[in-house]
């Protein structure tokens, strides 16, 4: 019954905000029309569509309100003037009791608050729509923030997502075009992450990878966690004292370097991305702060931690390649690194493909490449992809709202931010020294004990296999076959051979002194006699 009392308030809600405009521009198939009387009851409100749908999100509570927050970072596929207005939407979530908040605290800690902290504040320092802080003192003297997750909130967005759910199916059924915005994946991603925010156990475990990444940067700094403190519902960090990024007056007060603390922003982003593998995928400016310890030498500190990323190593080498080749305007390139990484189909015309992000990109190149933003390069160029049926992914999805986020940081503090300037390098650096002796080395030096285990297993499945091809064949094949047998059987040998001595060589560098560029020509030789033998 409830769930029916709620449905019946969201879709009077969408009415009395006439969100059937969001279709205005899509044809509805007829046996679908007779959906959408109940809006024709309802006047239409003198505000924008974008207006319209982020006033009832926000009527209908903190669930959908995060909902809207999730499709604000979806530019590759809601309409600017919509996501114009979702990028306003912030947690309106009233703070749930002082009472209630030191219950799930002692309930989860196993013991009262006042043996856990010397000090602990009933006033909430945050309220958001999943979690609450509040201020502590430690009993050892530290300042901390303790973070709870609502109470009940899983059922709460289990029934809210289920709707969300269904709502997504019917707006899809109305119309093929409809089927563009692709509102279930949407739905399903948000359904991931939310439920991911809910476990502080896990943001506890990104912030400390983070803190490790960054320990002695002069980038960013991450609180450290108090693990004797954390549980699946709540977590104790330290408190850190930072100015609000958003705050101009009081960082042009201290006479803050913007344009180093920009550009730092910019390299805090491609260090996470192509340095580490493990970025903070939500830095929007709420949690995101300066530290005040130094004006002229400015760092970041981040809090928030729910929401990372990572790539795997071929999607960061395409991604560096398209964004070097894309602002040198190489479109050629651009569309066969997308075929060639997977994101497009095999069968994509190269050719149409190239044509398509020439058109897109040509407009945006012809600023002055300090007006250029990066963030919406990307999401034009995937938003390009995916109408030659590029696939949802999440990770670039994540990676281009970090890149949004930190870009529009990195402008607001210094408008003439030439992003260009700082990443250009970066991309060129990470590029070089991905083929460096080195980083080749540590690669070999990480697949040897899994190439060793193997080996012993690889001559005796090849041989099953070209004993299968020998009894298959006609009779007058079975000579070409047999003697192709005894070529191959010549060459896995050698190869074998080879293979067992890089191995080796690669295994004793771990163990011994040995020069790690002596042990790759070693490596190296040991192949070429395989390749040549054969």
């Amino acid at each position: 019954m409830r769930r029916l009392a709620r449905l019946t308030r969201i879709i009077h809600t969408f009415c009395r905000y006439r969100l059937d405009a969001l279709l205005k521009d899509v044809e509805v198939k007829s046996r679908y029309k007779l959906l959408l009387f109940p809006f024709w009851f309802y006047p239409k409100p003198d505000i924008s569509r974008g207006r319209a749908l982020r006033n009832s999100l926000e009527e209908l509570g903190p669930i959908f309100i995060k909902f809207g927050q999730l499709l604000s970072t979806r530019p590759d596929l809601i309409p600017d003037d919509i996501i114009e207005e979702l990028n306003y939407l912030q947690d309106r979530v009233a703070p749930f009791s002082n009472e209630e908040f030191k219950r799930i605290v002692e309930q989860a800690l196993g013991n009262n608050t006042n043996a856990l902290f010397k000090e602990f504040s009933e006033k909430p320092l945050a309220s958001a729509s999943v979690a609450q802080v509040h201020t502590a003192t430690l009993h050892t003297g530290e300042d901390v923030v303790v973070k709870v997750v609502r109470p009940n909130i899983e059922k709460i967005i289990q029934k809210d997502v289920a709707l969300l759910e269904l709502l997504a199916r019917t707006i899809e059924k109305l119309s093929p075009e409809g089927r563009r915005f692709k509102l279930s994946e949407v739905v399903a991603d948000y359904k991931d992450t939310i439920f991911d925010e809910l476990d502080l156990k896990r943001e506890a475990a990104n912030a400390s990878q983070l803190r490790r990444n960054f320990e002695g940067s002069p980038l960013l700094y991450v609180p450290a966690v108090h693990w004797q403190y954390c549980t699946n519902k709540v977590m104790v960090m330290e408190r850190i004292y930072g100015i609000p990024v958003t705050d101009m007056e009081k960082i042009n007060a201290q006479s803050t370097n913007l344009k180093l603390l920009a550009e730092r922003g910019v390299e805090v982003f491609f260090k996470q991305v192509f340095e580490h593998n493990f970025f903070h995928a939500d830095m929007h400016p709420g949690n995101v702060f300066v530290s005040p310890a130094n004006p002229q030498n400015p760092s970041y500190m981040a809090v928030d931690m729910a929401i990372i990323g990572s790539l795997t190593k071929e999607d960061q080498y395409y991604l560096a390649r398209n964004l070097l080749a894309m602002f040198r305007r190489d479109y050629r390139q651009v569309a066969e690194l997308h075929v060639m990484s997977g994101w497009v189909p095999a069968n994509t015309s190269i050719s149409g493909f190239e044509s398509a992000i020439r058109t897109v990109c040509e407009p945006i190149f012809e600023r002055p490449l300090k007006d250029i933003s990066f963030g919406e390069s990307l999401v034009n160029l995937f938003r390009t992809a995916r109408r030659y049926n590029m696939p949802v992914q999440p990770q670039l999805v994540l990676l281009q709202k970090t890149l949004l986020n930190i870009e529009g940081l990195g402008r607001q503090l210094y408008p003439d931010l030439n992003l260009w300037d700082t990443a250009h390098p970066y991309l060129e650096k990470w590029l070089k020294e991905r083929y460096q002796v080195k980083t080749l080395f540590n690669n070999l030096k990480y697949h040897a004990p899994e190439w060793l285990e193997k080996f012993p297993e690889v001559p005796h499945l090849v041989f099953n296999a070209l004993e299968k091809l020998n009894n298959q064949p006609a009779n007058e094949h079975k000579q070409q076959i047999s003697s192709a047998t005894q070529r191959t059987n010549k060459a896995l040998t050698w190869l074998g051979y080879g293979t067992l001595m890089a191995g080796l060589a690669i295994t004793l560098a771990t163990y011994t002194a040995i020069p790690q560029s002596a042990i790759v020509l070693i490596a190296a030789g040991a192949t070429l006699l395989a390749v040549t033998k054969r």
